[in-house]
């Protein structure tokens, strides 16, 4: 389940507090990408705010198999960045620090608020349990090797390479 919501002007994101409703995308809200050495992912959506939620939810698949995360516990979290690049490597790597510190494996994501670049979220998921949970890879951080946020058309695509 994905949560997102954000009106977009000319000159960039609307602050505003967000309502949770279940998103429906025609589009692959995120994919692998093929890189020797490193992971990556491309996510889609069809508002800035889906985007993120996607990045998020495509990097967590990385680690384990979100279906056997279950919803137990919520944390919000928040993000900062001075462009939308930057916003997007803070909030992949507030998302690594909540997993690194506390072991939080967020299942879904409801993105709360935005404001210029400054995102607050809820992260909806349980600890990651080595007994219970696949490990797959251990990613120390987003990064800004060929970093991607683009407006396409009808929506929004980033992509993003992890350090492992």
């Amino acid at each position: 389940m994905y949560h997102s919501r954000i009106s977009q002007t000319a000159t960039g994101p609307v602050t505003q507090t967000l309502p949770k409703e279940r998103l429906r995308s025609a589009m692959t809200p995120f994919e692998i990408l093929d890189i020797s050495g490193d992971a990556g992912i491309r996510a889609c959506g069809s508002s800035l705010t889906e985007l993120f939620v996607h990045a998020g939810i495509g990097m967590y698949s990385l680690m384990t198999d979100l279906n056997g995360i279950l919803e137990k516990k919520t944390v919000e979290v928040t993000a900062e960045g001075g462009s939308l690049e930057g916003l997007l490597v803070a909030w992949l790597n507030e998302l690594i620090f909540q997993f690194d510190t506390y072991g939080m494996t967020a299942k879904s994501i409801a993105i709360t608020a935005w404001e210029d670049y400054r995102i607050t979220a809820t992260l909806s998921g349980e600890e990651f349990d080595p007994e219970r949970h696949e490990q797959k890879l251990l990613i120390k951080a987003a990064t800004y090797h060929r970093l991607k946020v683009e407006k396409r058309d009808d929506h929004w695509e980033a992509e993003v390479i992890f350090d492992i």
